[in-house]
């Protein structure tokens, strides 16, 4: 599978080429960078190592697929099928000779080098496969596919007609999620939105066409161009990539949120609901900015985006609780910490005394668990995320009776130990304990605190989380997303989701659970337009599961004054 360096390379050779050919259109050098990858990234990443070939010849050699029926279906089925075509003599001939050359550098393919009658289907480094023959004989016959600019050009006509296809021809830009769609239409012909990127060619590994393209779309985001800053930074070993907020799309007139009582509720329709919180997105602060969408109210509603701890959010303000602002003011999108603090607010854990264990088994108390060799993440790519992943949850066992830290009883809960305990195996830090006000204060003072239970911290509960979250997540890795769709494909890359809802009655329960990635068993609802509506979730609660889709929007329940989003990486 390509690596960043790999993707460095083909950057540096190609970026130019890949600029000039794909402009005027909504794609991308990462997204052709990522195709690349794909379809031929067990071929390029091996020849660039060798120094004795040109890049011309490298792009020359990109060829592969020597599927025959019963495993392919479109013409040329057979050899002898290619050759009853007209010119297919000829085109067997560079067919045969394509497989032979690229075999002589490329071990895997030296098995059907070694059979008379194989011969490459695919032809490119984006691949332009030679069901096409008939149609377009004149490119194989005269080896157009070996001219990065030929062989681009065909790309990018066929991603725009698979663009079209699957009903987005009309945009000029996408997201990544977007452009996967697009690809995994390159690679079938078409998409099923109701099936996400499980879809495509699947691997050996599981994985389908679909989540792959995904992966390198975004690990070709954290490699630069010479000279230049990639769009995401790299993360560290046992962390997934997280993309930046997306930026506001709404050129309105500015606005801020004007209440002087509470919080004003964002609402994805132009109506007030009942239950009263069905239709909320979300709730805003006052003092909050937002930009008009369109600048014409409806029902006493003016529909607004704004950023919200990172996340774009588009809905409805009763326009009683809005007053001008700055027309040109900027919405930043609040960013990330580079690194957790070691000065100043640091993490705190629950000091455990010499030789005491807290283990599952237990009951539930104020410590991080620290048994013998517990799991965690140190993997580089989503596949080996997403299965430390998994260990995780089969570890902590959540439903298990015996791991008696989860099990609810006389009324209590534990959402927020299992959410803790997760994203402390992870390496996400989200606390079991905090500092209280008094040593917050101290601390920003450069002073040294002793962590003391009941003097300078306190036990988190889902209601504080959801304060801590908006008030200190960012400087510890964690910004709000404003999809389900979001917050399940980072759960998909191998990060940590969260849905977190805060109690009206401050003295009740909040609710919290991860959002962790989907498997071949258990996926995630959508609906039709592939929208998720009830993503992957594990909880500890007056239920407790592994994996699950839970009640559908629980979170919007009347029990709760609001509710967030939250990812990280």
């Amino acid at each position: 599978m390509p690596n960043a360096d790999d993707i460095r390379w083909f950057k540096k050779q190609f970026h130019s080429d890949i600029e000039k050919g794909v402009a005027g259109t909504p794609f991308d050098l990462d997204m052709m960078t990522a195709l690349a990858c794909q379809e031929t990234g067990e071929v390029w990443p091996i020849l660039r190592k060798k120094p004795e070939l040109s890049v011309k010849l490298i792009v020359a050699l990109c060829v592969g697929d020597t599927l025959d029926a019963p495993r392919r279906s479109a013409f040329p089925k057979s050899k002898s099928e290619l050759i009853a075509a007209k010119n297919g003599r000829q085109m067997f001939d560079i067919a045969r000779k394509g497989l032979v050359d690229m075999a002589a550098h490329i071990k895997s393919y030296r098995t059907a080098a070694s059979n008379p009658n194989k011969f490459v289907h695919g032809y490119g480094v984006w691949q332009y496969d030679l069901q096409f023959f008939r149609d377009d004989p004149q490119y194989f016959l005269e080896k157009r596919y070996e001219q990065i600019s030929e062989t681009l050009g065909k790309a990018v006509e066929e991603l725009r007609a698979a663009q079209k296809k699957i009903g987005l021809g009309n945009r000029s830009s996408l997201t990544a999620l977007e452009m996967a769609h697009v690809a995994i239409a390159y690679n079938t012909g078409g998409f099923k939105p109701s099936r996400g990127l499980k879809q495509g060619f699947k691997s050996d590994d599981g994985r389908f066409y679909g989540e792959q393209i995904f992966d390198f779309i975004q690990l070709s985001k954290t490699v630069p161009v010479p000279g230049e800053t990639a769009p995401i930074p790299a993360p560290a070993p046992g962390n997934a990539i997280v993309p930046p907020p997306t930026p506001l799309a709404a050129t309105g007139a500015g606005f801020v949120v004007h209440t002087l009582e509470s919080p004003v509720r964002l609402r994805s329709e132009a109506r007030m609901s009942d239950p009263l919180g069905e239709n909320v997105v979300t709730h805003l602060p006052d003092g909050h900015p937002v930009r008009a969408v369109t600048g014409k109210p409806k029902n006493g509603f003016l529909e607004v985006e704004t950023s919200l701890s990172g996340a774009r959010l588009r809905g409805f303000v009763s326009t009683k609780f809005l007053k001008r602002g700055s027309p040109r003011a900027a919405i930043a999108a609040a960013g990330l910490a580079p690194a957790p603090p070691v000065t100043g607010i640091i993490a705190v854990t629950m000091p455990h005394r010499p030789g005491i264990v807290t283990k599952r088994t237990a009951a539930a108390d104020a410590h991080s668990l620290n048994e013998p060799n517990q799991p965690g993440r140190k993997g580089t790519t989503p596949p080996d995320l997403i299965v430390e992943l998994g260990d995780i949850i089969a570890w902590l066992a959540v439903d298990k009776p015996a791991h008696k830290r989860y099990q609810p009883h006389d009324g209590l809960t534990f959402c927020n130990i299992y959410t803790h305990d997760y994203c402390h195996l992870a390496g996400a830090y989200l606390p079991r304990v905090w500092w209280t006000p008094r040593a917050l204060i101290d601390l920003t003072h450069g002073q040294t605190v002793e962590p003391l239970i009941g003097n300078t911290i306190v036990e988190m509960r889902a209601n504080d989380l959801f304060r801590w979250l908006r008030d200190f997540g960012s400087m510890f890795g964690w910004r709000q997303t404003g999809t389900l769709i979001g917050l399940q494909q980072n759960a998909n890359q191998g990060g940590l989701g969260l849905i977190i809802a805060r109690r009206k009655e401050d003295g009740r329960s909040g609710h919290m659970v991860m959002v962790v990635p989907e498997t071949s068993a258990q996926a995630a609802r959508r609906d039709q337009a592939g929208e998720v509506i009830a993503p992957v979730q594990s909880q500890a609660g007056a239920r407790n599961f592994q994996r699950g889709t839970s009640t559908l929007n629980w979170w919007r329940s009347d029990r709760f004054a609001e509710s967030a989003f939250w990812i990280h990486g």
